[in-house]
């Protein structure tokens, strides 16, 4: 009896593993073909991009290229920056596909220091990708040049 038990749970776990996993097969050879697979249409042309060092209070931007490499228009449901110091930019019109889009990364440079922020796109229903941009912001001087005692000195001196 104990044997019969174990059996049944075996062929119902198996049954319940099969029932998980959707299987092709051809009508016309009978052979079992891999299940087919949804691929990802969305194709970053890079996905980090480095600014190097940035003066503090200059806004620096950078254009991350996409492709769709898929056979429909695919919408850019949203794209969102982790935080307020960063703003992307990109069309609201379905992009053609085979075609390629821009997604525009504005950075404010107001804090000092390294920086590195994401920028998530949310598309084809539940699909996300993440876009980052890294680089340093440095303090800029307060005037062009320092002041030159000197200079003033001279001016007075030569009259």
């Amino acid at each position: 009896m104990k044997k019969l038990l174990i059996f049944a749970g075996f062929i119902s776990i198996v049954s319940m593993a099969a029932a998980q996993t959707k299987t092709v097969v051809s009508p016309n050879t009978g052979n079992v073909a891999a299940p087919a697979s949804n691929p990802d249409p969305l194709v970053l042309k890079e996905k980090v991009h480095y600014f190097g060092k940035i003066p503090q209070g200059r806004p620096a931007t950078y254009t991350f290229e996409i492709v769709n490499t898929g056979t429909e228009p695919l919408k850019l449901n949203n794209v969102q920056a982790s935080c307020g110091c960063t703003t992307p930019e990109w069309s609201r019109e379905p992009i053609a596909a085979g075609a390629t889009a821009e997604i525009k990364v504005g950075y404010n440079a107001y804090a000092e220091g390294a920086f590195n922020k994401q920028v998530t796109i949310f598309y084809g229903g539940n699909r996300t990708k993440t876009l980052s941009i890294t680089g340093e912001v440095y303090k800029s001087p307060a005037t062009s040049a320092p002041q030159n005692a000197s200079v003033q000195f001279l001016k007075q001196t030569n009259l």
